[in-house]
């Protein structure tokens, strides 16, 4: 069983994601300009791109929070509050290289529980402000969930059952000759897919979809709304962050040391995402649901009974 990173790696992580989840957001907004002026821009323009979300974020701390009628506040404040929250506790189980910050026996049944506490936290969200497209969004996030969790789940048990362990430290230990990407690619594209499902991203925005108004975000403003879409960035970098040790091997890796090696293929998976809201057109709920239970559900069944197959056979 891989050693703990030590205590004060438990410090580290919140910063790091934090840090990663800010690099993100201003790596899209520089896609999104150039995007829209078809070229990248000199350096100088790039850097103010890039800049963009933190002066987004310092306008919001600046501003001042609004109200609707009859709002239950405590409720949808518990909701903002727990998306990032979620984030970071799913994030415990990360590995820094080899070295996970908490490697519990149940690792991976831990971040699929951290990934149902963002389900309830972005319909508290939708519930709080007691406006109807609000709670439009929050519901959108819980059927979103039905279409996504179930092939999520299988994605993930199936490397599980690779590594004859739910503790994510062995997980990656078993990774050592080959990644489990390679020989389960229908689990690591499906948990691609359910990653920007789970942040609600790219052609899986339709909780703060702009034809509700904002969804779930609609009636939300100042450090309410900075922390929403601040965790729902957190949730990108967790999700992309946990498929390094579910499926690209962890910290394994030519020359460079592990931590450099998880900070690359993480980097990679991230960028991926990003793009991926560039290059996938956004989805119809109901027929991604029946995509998600007519395929998705029986190929990662599949999948999973080979995994299961080639381990009883080795």
């Amino acid at each position: 069983m891989p050693d703990a990173a030590p205590l004060w790696a438990t410090v580290i992580l919140p910063i790091a994601l934090v840090s990663a989840a800010v690099v993100t957001a201003g790596f899209d907004a520089v896609l999104s300009a150039a995007a829209v002026r078809g070229r990248p821009g000199s350096p100088r323009e790039v850097g103010a791109r890039a800049a963009a979300p933190l002066r987004e974020a310092f306008r919001l701390l600046a501003q001042q929070p609004r109200r609707t009628t009859a709002a239950d506040v405590a409720l949808g404040r518990i909701g903002v509050v727990l998306v990032p929250v979620a984030a970071v506790l799913a994030g415990a189980v990360l590995p820094l290289g080899f070295r996970p910050v908490s490697d519990p026996a149940v690792g991976i049944v831990w971040f699929n529980a951290m990934e149902a506490l963002a389900w309830a936290a972005v319909w508290l969200t939708g519930w709080g402000p007691n406006s109807a497209l609000s709670l439009i969004g929050g519901y959108r996030f819980l059927a979103q969930g039905l279409a996504y969790e179930l092939p999520h789940m299988f994605a993930i048990t199936t490397a599980a059952l690779g590594a004859g362990s739910l503790r994510v430290g062995e997980v990656v230990a078993a990774q050592d000759g080959l990644w489990f990407a390679v020989w389960m690619p229908v689990a690591f594209l499906v948990y691609l897919l359910s990653a920007m499902a789970m942040s609600f991203w790219g052609p899986f925005g339709h909780p703060l979809g702009r034809d509700a108004s904002g969804g779930a975000a609609m009636e939300l403003s100042g450090v309410d709304r900075l922390v929403l879409l601040g965790g729902r960035w957190l949730l990108m970098v967790v999700t992309a962050a946990v498929s390094v040790p579910l499926f690209l091997g962890g910290g394994n890796g030519p020359l460079l040391p592990a931590w450099a090696w998880t900070l690359v293929k993480t980097a990679l998976v991230l960028a991926a995402l990003v793009a991926g809201r560039r290059l996938l057109p956004t989805l119809r709920m109901e027929r991604y649901t029946e995509f998600a239970w007519l395929v998705l559900v029986p190929a990662t069944l599949l999948q999973a009974l080979v995994v299961a197959v080639v381990v009883l056979n080795r």
